[in-house]
């Protein structure tokens, strides 16, 4: 399974917007520009999640985007969701009737066993736990270059 660049892109636009949560709001150019993103491409990306209930549009002079809930309630899974839906390794295992050997498959239990998998780090993962790696791993990096 490969992650499509909108779940990647809007998964650091979703921690670059935690790491302002309580303070202001993010405009698109802000976010693109500390992301390396396109700003076009991260305005598709923002569109479903603002859809999904996970950003709100802030209008005004101090405007831009904004997480909807805290960082700490806002999990993967819903960003996953928002952007590619259904975290799937193959298609029977979202429709039964997609699959000539449903029910005597050898393998089928197998994909369902890492979906969950998959699905139970993504619903256990918050924005709130990314942004702590992100900082940490940010301080052990400029650790490195102290004298």
């Amino acid at each position: 399974m490969i992650l499509s660049t909108r779940t990647r892109y809007g998964t650091r636009a979703m921690v670059e917007l935690a790491s302002v949560y309580a303070d202001r709001a993010l405009t698109v150019k802000e976010i693109s520009e500390h992301q390396n993103l396109s700003p076009k491409y991260l305005e598709q990306i923002l569109s479903p999640l603002k859809s999904a209930g996970l950003v709100k549009a802030v209008r005004g002079v101090h405007g831009g985007y904004t997480l909807k809930k805290s960082p700490s309630q806002t999990t993967l899974l819903e960003i996953f969701r928002a952007l590619e839906g259904n975290p799937l390794l193959v298609e029977c295992l979202e429709s039964k009737e997609s699959c000539p050997t449903d029910g005597h498959c050898p393998t089928q239990p197998l994909w369902a066993e890492i979906k969950e998998s998959i699905e139970k780090i993504l619903e256990s993962t918050t924005l709130a736990d990314l942004l702590a790696r992100w900082r940490a791993g940010k301080q052990s990096n400029s650790d490195l270059y102290q004298i």
